[in-house]
């Protein structure tokens, strides 16, 4: 099921797939440099970041209070109409934008220890998330993107922390141009 954003939004709308094999039957020749980045386990920012002969900074889009989708709530198990925190990211290597990022943090989520995700500012998530033991990802999902040009992601993946402070989705849309300069991750 497509998901779609507000204008204002740089992540085009999505059609998400429960693996990569169930992507590849919609679209036959997904490209490896694709399929590498797609797959990658662990830290996605550690992966960039050792791609990057210059610099690696994360640009903040937008965040803050917003509803997330119909289809972003039902995989959150949240009611359709409740508020999330919303924080979309570019993720920059060597200046220029690699990966566009959207989180989708529940009201819940937010109680506690999980207060902080409001406050990241330019620190990637990845580098919170991976530092704090007691959060777990579960399965990628592999998303085929609706590009409206060029310049925007084909593919994307995506999948759900949980921790016993509560969930968050996290998606990550490969950008044309990490995909021509790091097919499969390496400078």
């Amino acid at each position: 099921m497509p998901s779609r954003d507000s204008e204002r939004s740089c992540i085009p709308p999505t059609i998400w797939h429960r693996s990569l094999a169930a992507a590849s039957l919609k679209v036959h020749g997904i490209k490896p440099a694709s399929r590498y980045w797609l797959q990658l386990e662990g830290s996605l920012t550690k992966a960039l970041q050792v791609c990057c002969q210059h610099s690696f900074h994360v640009e903040v889009v937008r965040e803050g209070f917003l509803r997330p989708t119909r289809e972003e709530a039902l995989t959150l198990n949240i009611p359709q109409r409740q508020l999330a925190w919303i924080r979309e990211v570019r993720l920059c290597g060597d200046g220029e934008p690699w990966v566009l990022a959207r989180t989708i943090i529940p009201r819940t989520t937010l109680d506690g220890k999980g207060r902080r995700l409001r406050h990241l500012g330019r620190m990637p998530l990845g580098a919170y998330l991976f530092s704090h033991r007691q959060w777990r990802r579960g399965p990628f999902e592999t998303g085929l993107c609706q590009a409206r040009n060029a310049s925007q992601p084909d593919v994307a993946r995506r999948s759900c922390f949980n921790s016993p402070e509560g969930s968050l989705l996290v998606g990550e849309y490969f950008l044309p141009t990490l995909l021509a300069a790091h097919p499969l991750g390496r400078t």
